[in-house]
């Protein structure tokens, strides 16, 4: 018993012996990652400001040590790393400053310039069956071509079940690079049918338009896209071949775009003058201009709604400031604030707001929004039964009531 007594000792003193020497190790390595982190730090901080320096690096990747030891899930290294740009970014406080992840980024570019891969198809999702269904087809497109049509009910694409997926998530697997081909199954009165579809370059039409009576042109603008200034001139020159008097320019749905855009089609509308400024935060200006040889001597109304952002306000301020029109609707959505976006060499980006704008008149509308001329909340005229109609739209119609006036009519 009392050789037994006697070797706990000795065991103890062992355990203690690893345990210094492991506590040891530990605190070389760590004495060694620290004068690293230091170091790095040092040049960080010269480099590229306060925030990166040995203590916050340090910082870092001891929270790490702690996620990977103890959280009850394994996590992803790339989405810790993308969930770190996202929050730098994120510390601006400001919903429009945003990190892109590579994926997000593509999905942006389709925003703005209009223009994919895919098969030209618009489609929408039931969420409580999660049932996919095509609500428009593109004339010309690749889903044209293939016999697809409004109201067909995709099942599934190469394999996919299209109810396994949220909406986003399955679109990615429709577009892909122009010149490949999906396998398509869907429904059709019951039916299923199956497809191959060849994706080809997909360019999001951004102007509809049509001829109303008393030889008014009607131009819905739905955002302000790469395409969009070619497709407002054909737009407009072909109402001008049918004798068009006066022209009605709807934004209720136009959440913005491209400044270079609108500030583009605003040139061919209005006589010369700035047509919107910008100053940054060190007051740097800068401006747009109309030079006034295309402006147009018909006259015009805007329509607007809570929808109405940005570019679109654009629009809006500097028809408005130039006493160039009638805006008809309810007060703008209030962005007055621009973006700049910077890519990078992986695929990501940031999207910074880097100024705001200004109407003519010296107006920063951010917050506030623009005021109708005429203030008139939307209400559709017919019955629950029938199907939208210009007709039946009051806010147009009150347009055509002020355009008449104006004409004379």
């Amino acid at each position: 018993m009392e050789n037994l007594a006697e070797e706990k000792p000795k065991k103890k003193r062992n355990k203690s012996s690893f345990r210094k020497g492991l506590i040891t190790g530990i605190g070389v390595t760590m004495s060694f990652v620290i004068i690293v982190l230091l170091i790095v730090g040092t040049y960080l901080k010269s480099t590229y400001g306060s925030v990166f320096n040995g203590e916050i690096i340090g910082k870092l990747a001891v929270i790490n040590a702690v996620l990977d030891k103890y959280y009850y899930q394994d996590i992803d290294d790339d989405a810790k790393i993308e969930s770190l740009y996202k929050g730098l970014v994120e510390s601006a406080g400001d919903d429009y400053t945003v990190y892109y992840t590579a994926d997000e980024y593509q999905d942006f570019l389709v925003s703005t310039t209009g223009t994919y891969a895919g098969i030209g198809a618009v489609l929408s999702q039931d969420k409580s069956t999660m049932e996919i269904s095509i609500k428009q087809v593109y004339d010309d497109s690749p889903a044209a071509n293939a016999g697809l049509q409004m109201g067909d009910v995709i099942v599934s694409v190469d394999g996919y079940k299209a109810t396994d997926y949220e909406l986003d998530q399955f679109v990615d697997y429709i577009r892909g690079d122009e010149g490949t081909s999906l396998e398509m199954v869907f429904q059709r009165d019951g039916e299923e049918h199956t497809v191959t579809v060849e994706r080809d370059s997909i360019v999001v039409p951004s102007v509809s338009y049509q001829m109303l009576d008393g030889n008014i042109g009607y131009v819905q603008i739905n955002d302000f896209s790469n395409n969009t200034k070619n497709e407002y001139d054909a737009a407009m020159k072909d109402l001008t071949n049918q004798g068009m008097k006066a022209v009605i320019y709807d934004l209720r749905a136009n959440g913005g775009g491209l400044v270079d855009s609108v500030t583009a089609i605003l040139d061919e509308i209005l006589p010369g003058g700035t047509t919107v400024y910008m100053l940054d935060k060190d007051g740097n200006r800068t401006d747009y201009t109309s030079d006034g040889a295309t402006k147009i001597d018909i006259p015009i109304t805007v329509l607007t709604s809570e929808y109405t952002a940005s570019s679109a306000e654009i629009f809006t301020g500097a028809i408005q400031d130039f006493n160039y029109g009638t805006i008809i609707g309810t007060q703008t959505f209030g962005k007055g604030i621009v973006q700049t976006t910077i890519p990078f060499s992986d695929g990501s980006a940031v999207k910074v707001t880097t100024s705001r704008y200004y109407t003519p008149n010296g107006t920063c509308i951010h917050g506030v929004g623009i005021t109708p001329d005429i203030e008139l909340s939307y209400e559709f005229m017919g019955s629950d039964d029938d199907e939208y109609s210009v007709d039946k739209d009051n806010q147009i119609q009150k347009a055509i009531e002020v355009l008449q006036e104006k004409l004379g009519e």
